[in-house]
């Protein structure tokens, strides 16, 4: 019979090389080291503890014997075992968004909006990214820190600033903010190391936005932003 601690560390040693492997559909032949070092390169959250994980997949070796894996030949300390069993919580049932950092007072914009009046929303709400609609389909984001760098753009110009901010749609405005993909959509079931990856993969990305199934004709039921990112880390190394 294998030890409570081993046992333990074992389950969750298995748990995460099948969850990995399941994941990103890597070969039933790659080791578990192999199986982290890719996954880290798919998931940010297993990158951020790329190396914890290795270690504790050296340790499982030492742990049991090479042929027999109910063998205990070393017992792990309980403190190694909680945060073994803590990690792979969070790699193999990882926290939905929607359930946790999600803002879900989301405000949107219809696209013939007038930009003074957008403006004047972001100043009273705080919200820094409203999803602007045009017949019911998302059509991009009124990003506070793209806007302001089109005012810019017009003071530079010498044009006429009152009249740019009350004579512009929101959808005129932001229609030059370019392909930069400052943002992105996702489903009701991203996880927050699905996030974290978003963020990662992409630096200029300020706004994920969840709707039921990852559509631009739903309405958004949550958004994540840059901000949460703290708030996201903090939940998945608490979780």
């Amino acid at each position: 019979m294998l030890e409570d601690n081993a046992k333990r560390f074992i389950v969750s040693y298995n748990q995460i090389d099948q969850s990995l492997r399941n994941q990103y559909d890597l070969s039933k032949s790659s080791s578990y080291t192999e199986i982290i070092r890719k996954a880290s390169r798919l998931n940010a959250f297993v990158k951020k503890y790329e190396d914890e994980l290795i270690d504790y997949g050296r340790l499982r070796n030492a742990i049991v014997h090479s042929f027999n894996e109910n063998m205990v030949i070393a017992e792990p300390h309980l403190d190694v075992v909680e945060e073994y069993e803590r990690l792979a919580k969070a790699i193999c049932m990882p926290p939905l968004a929607i359930n946790t950092v999600c803002n879900k007072n989301i405000k949107t914009v219809n696209h013939d909006m007038k930009l003074k009046d957008v403006i004047e929303n972001i100043y009273k709400s705080g919200n820094s990214n409203w999803p602007v609609y045009k017949d019911n389909m998302l059509i991009g984001v009124a990003n506070s820190r793209k806007l302001i760098k089109e005012i810019g753009k017009k003071i530079y110009e010498k044009q006429d600033l009152n009249e740019y901010l009350e004579n512009t749609n929101i959808e005129d405005a932001i229609s030059n903010f370019g392909e930069d993909n400052y943002y992105t959509i996702a489903n009701k079931n991203v996880t927050l190391d699905k996030i974290l990856q978003l963020f990662s993969e992409n630096r200029k990305l300020s706004l994920i936005i969840i709707t039921e199934t990852g559509s631009l004709l739903e309405q958004p039921i949550g958004v994540v932003a840059i901000a949460d990112i703290m708030d996201v880390n903090k939940i998945l190394d608490n979780y």
